[in-house]
């Protein structure tokens, strides 16, 4: 048994044990901290007993930033998920964790092991960031954001053609989030509000441009609470023709007619995180380019 498994299993209830008060995880990464954070809280999502507290800690890279990060895990006991590249640093960091009794997971450490053992290869020695090299793909995505910007709530709509993806959908249900997380996945994204008495651009109707075109929907009710808690935050006063539910469910169900018209692939967004809405959306691309 190793020592991570027999600290854990010297806590005989773990689920008592961490009920009633805040549980500390510490992130620390030695580059932008990216990789542990998205792993730490997909992990976490899986507890929704347990309150937890997020200590991150980046760009950990001395001796000295390695100090102040371990006299918070100190403060603060608790467990430490990390991504250390540099091999000194790392055994610091675990005997100083250890000394502690403060628990810690290498998190790449398991995946990097199996594919060493399944590739036959040996993993080259790692860098602070390695994974944010800056390549193509990295100015790919760059550009992608750039796209998205210009392009956002149906600025330039008329030259958004050569777009990979326009998203299309009555204001509030979510075009935005969805453009700019597909952007940062390197995918050029449009997207253009569906306004009651205002035309989509002529390329759109006609079906002329080669962007896949995507229309985002969903439930009258939630819309009418998104747009009057938009209303509210701009400390504008209820606008009878924008958050009225009778005039939203209208809205929307003409919308919606018009996406089965046109024949576009449309996404319910009721209930869906923006990364859920977004996988969608790129299957929705690889189908297309499936059938090409």
């Amino acid at each position: 048994m190793g020592w991570f498994e027999a600290y854990v299993g010297s806590f005989p209830h773990m689920d008592q044990a961490f009920s009633s008060r805040p549980f500390h995880i510490h992130l620390v990464s030695d580059s932008t901290g990216e990789t542990v954070s998205t792993v730490a809280r997909a992990a976490v999502a899986y507890f929704r007993d347990i309150e937890t507290v997020e200590h991150t800690a980046i760009l950990v890279r001395t001796q000295s930033q390695m100090n102040r990060v371990l006299k918070q895990i100190d403060q603060y006991r608790g467990i430490a998920l990390y991504t250390l590249a540099d091999e000194e640093l790392r055994t610091v960091f675990e005997t100083e964790c250890r000394r502690l009794r403060v628990p810690t997971l290498a998190i790449l450490d398991p995946v990097v092991a199996a594919l060493s053992t399944i590739l036959g290869v040996e993993p080259a020695a790692s860098r602070p960031g390695a994974q944010h090299r800056i390549d193509r793909e990295y100015f790919q995505r760059i550009q992608a954001m750039e796209f998205a910007l210009t392009h956002d709530d149906g600025q330039l709509a008329a030259q958004a053609e050569d777009a990979d993806v326009v998203l299309v959908g009555v204001s509030r249900t979510s075009k935005t989030p969805t453009a700019m997380y597909l952007a940062n996945r390197g995918v050029r994204v449009a997207n253009i509000p569906v306004v009651p008495g205002i035309e989509l651009p002529r390329w759109i109707e006609e079906g002329t441009g080669s962007a896949l075109i995507v229309a985002l929907t969903t439930s009258p009710d939630r819309l009418s609470i998104l747009r009057r808690a938009r209303l509210s935050s701009i400390g504008v006063g209820a606008d009878a023709d924008y958050s009225d539910r009778v005039r939203i469910r209208d809205e929307v169900i003409d919308a919606n007619r018009m996406y089965a018209r046109m024949g576009w692939p449309t996404i319910d967004v009721t209930g869906r995180s923006i990364e859920e809405t977004s996988a969608s959306v790129l299957e929705l691309m690889r189908k297309r380019q499936d059938s090409k």
